[in-house]
């Protein structure tokens, strides 16, 4: 399941939660996706900070990902 799908299941348990309730394994299922969906989030903004460069007073570059180690 890719992730524009795991948003669109999130949602759907969703109203269905505020309609009319959840079952156990619906409960779970929404918990999961929840959490794979803030990973994904985490792990994409890593990887945007990971490849930011800032020119020093020097002149020099540093990448702040080879400076504060990629996870």
């Amino acid at each position: 399941m890719n992730l524009e799908e795991k948003i669109k299941r999130i949602n759907e348990l969703y109203h269905k939660s505020q309609d009319v309730g959840l079952t156990d394994e619906e409960k779970a299922e929404q918990k999961q996706l929840r959490q794979d969906y803030v990973a994904s989030v985490r792990n994409n903004l890593r990887s945007q900070l990971d490849n930011i460069n800032i020119q020093e007073t020097d002149g020099s570059i540093t990448n702040l990902g080879r400076k504060y180690g990629k996870r």
